[in-house]
């Protein structure tokens, strides 16, 4: 909606959002602008035409009009109050147009604000998964809170500030011409000083906004890191580190906030200097004519109201050019996120039974940002039902696997089947739907444990997600928990340990519609009993689903139908657990060395082991 446009074309488009509001805000303006200029002309004909029996200088159309409804001179004269009246008449219809614009263009902004807000987190949900991890969180939060915000205050209280500046200066010539040229050009002899001074500063502070928005976004992307790893924090006693390192964002956005309000000082500063200085001019011209009998005293209250009335949405112009500057910097971070091209869709895409053999063929895989090969010429094959798992040292390709699985990206060559389906053939929500995914570090919500459990049903099911919870061997420590499985957990299980975590989302990630299981090292922060307990509850209960285990841990991976040895990307051997322990490679080597501290544990004498 908003994508591969200008800014300045995509905020025109979101002003069309809500066109009925816009339109009235924008009447009850020119209602504004006519009413608050009606104040000074009929204090001036009450001096002038009422008070010292100069002629009228209204319109003859409008003079007519009121002699008709009886409204002459005499009568007037007669009826002082009626003058205090329309005055009050005047100020009160004025109030509630006010009222109508403000109510009007809050509505209208705000709406235009939850709209946008709605947009970019619908967005997020479907950019690639090469996108996000790229990107900062703290940055896009601002981006979908701040700078949203920043635009809602804009068309809130700058928008139609630009048709009342228009209106104001073309009614006030208007009036002003017709009374008196030259005093109207003594009245306007520094407006446009006043009005290149404006666009001097739009252009000089439009690129500090961005300048500061960034800084800002660095000292929120510090903050969100530290308070998601504080834990990590604590264990290292890295607190002074991390105060250190905030101060230094911190000390960098006030020093960059802090030159754009010296600059906003010196723009308020000159505009109030400039307007003074024009208003003084008014003033004395003035009041020598009026001395002089050129010029009558209406004519100078006029004059000098109406100055006063102009120069201040001349001046408010600079204010109201720098915030759509702020604005259009704003516009522009939220474009970044909404030209960032999503998954393609896929209206022919495949939704097949997933409970196929899994086939990688001849897979090779590389990274888009650096193109160096992370899987190479890569094949095997996990038969239906069966449980595969895979070995290798850190970074040496296992969770790429995992990546292709799910289609968070593409192989650079070869295909990756399941049942015979190529695998960019299918749906890519209905495969992710259908393949159960534990990762070494789930995410957990901060909320009770029956909810981060039952999270992925649609109506709480009691009996299920007790099911789940002792499939997971996690029922245990919940039945010990405060308040049993209405517990509420931190902000990403803080509360918990690693292993309860990996329980929670493994009961979790049951209750899934899966016809396809991914443990990623899922099982690595509890011990090897509980491991087992596991393992075996998953084969009662789930033995029917493909499997595949990624483990640093031979007992998890014992038990496996298939075992892949990866290496540098490669796959340098594969079998069941007594062919690759019994033959020379890394599965043995690794195989000796647990297998040697496990009976080297448990020769321990018990006091040793306590100690």
């Amino acid at each position: 909606m908003y994508t591969n446009l200008t800014p300045a074309r995509a905020m025109l488009r979101l002003l069309g959002r809500h066109r009925g509001l816009w339109l009235l805000a924008a009447l009850a303006t020119v209602a504004t602008v006519f009413l608050g200029y009606l104040t000074p002309i009929l204090l001036s004909e009450t001096i002038d035409c009422i008070l010292s029996g100069h002629p009228s200088t209204l319109p003859a159309w409008l003079l007519d009009a009121l002699r008709s409804l009886g409204a002459t001179r005499a009568w007037v004269t007669e009826h002082l109050w009626f003058l205090a009246a329309a005055l009050i008449a005047i100020s009160v219809l004025n109030g509630a147009f006010s009222y109508i614009r403000g109510r009007c263009t809050a509505l209208a902004s705000e709406n235009i604000a939850k709209d946008l807000r709605e947009t970019l987190y619908s967005h997020l949900q479907r950019l690639p998964f090469a996108w996000h991890v790229k990107a900062e969180t703290g940055d896009l939060i601002q981006r979908c809170t701040s700078d949203v915000d920043t635009l809602r205050r804009f068309l809130a209280a700058q928008v139609l500030e630009i048709v009342n500046a228009l209106l104001m200066v073309a009614v006030a010539l208007t009036v002003m011409l017709q009374r008196s040229a030259r005093l109207t050009l003594y009245s306007l002899i520094l407006v446009p000083a006043l009005f290149f001074f404006a666009m001097w500063f739009f252009r000089k502070v439009r690129k500090h906004f961005r300048i500061s928005d960034e800084a800002e976004a660095k000292m929120s992307a510090v903050l969100q890191e530290n308070l998601s790893g504080v834990r990590v924090v604590r264990a290292f006693g890295q607190q002074r580190r991390e105060e250190e390192k905030f101060e230094t964002v911190s000390e960098d956005f006030r020093g960059k906030t802090l030159h754009l309000t010296n600059l906003l000082s010196v723009y308020w500063g000159g505009g109030d200097f400039l307007s003074m200085l024009q208003s003084a001019i008014t003033l004395l011209v003035c009041v020598v004519l009026a001395v002089r009998g050129e010029i009558t005293v209406g004519t100078l209250v006029l004059f000098t109201s109406y100055v006063s009335q102009l120069l201040w949405p001349i001046r408010q112009l600079g204010r109201t050019l720098s915030d759509s500057g702020k604005s259009l910097v704003a516009m522009e971070r939220i474009q970044d996120i909404l030209n960032a091209p999503v998954e393609p869709e896929e209206p022919d895409a495949l939704k097949p039974d997933l409970s196929g053999d899994i086939v990688f063929d001849h897979v090779t895989f590389a990274y888009p940002d650096d193109g160096v090969p992370v899987l190479q010429d890569v094949s095997f094959t996990i038969p239906a039902g069966k449980t595969a798992a895979v070995l290798g040292a850190t970074g040496s390709g296992k969770s790429t696997l995992v990546y292709l699985l799910q289609r968070l990206y593409e192989p650079t060559e070869g295909r990756i089947t399941i049942g015979g389906v190529d695998l960019r053939r299918i749906d890519r929500s209905w495969l992710r739907s259908h393949v159960g995914l534990i990762m070494q570090e789930p995410f957990l919500y901060s909320r009770t444990i029956r909810e981060n459990v039952g999270i992925v049903l649609r109506q709480p099911e009691e009996e299920r997600i007790r099911r789940a919870a002792d499939i997971a061997s996690a029922s245990g420590f919940i039945a010990r928990a405060d308040k049993g499985y209405d517990t509420v957990i931190g902000e990403r299980g803080v509360t918990l340990s690693g292993g309860q975590k990996q329980r929670i989302a493994i009961a979790r990630t049951l209750l899934k519609d899966n016809q396809i299981l991914i443990f990623d090292d899922s099982l690595s922060a509890v011990d090897t009993e509980t491991d087992a307990h596991i393992r075996a509850a998953l084969r009662r209960e789930a033995g029917h689903l493909t499997t595949l285990i990624i483990s640093h841990r031979v007992t998890t991976l014992s038990q496996a139908d298939l075992i892949l040895v990866l290496e540098k990307g490669r796959i340098t051997d594969q079998g069941t657990h007594a062919e690759l322990a019994a033959r020379p490679g890394l599965y043995q080597r690794i195989n000796s060395i647990q297998t040697g501290l496990e009976e080297e544990f448990h020769r321990q004498e018990p006091g040793e082991v306590n100690a």
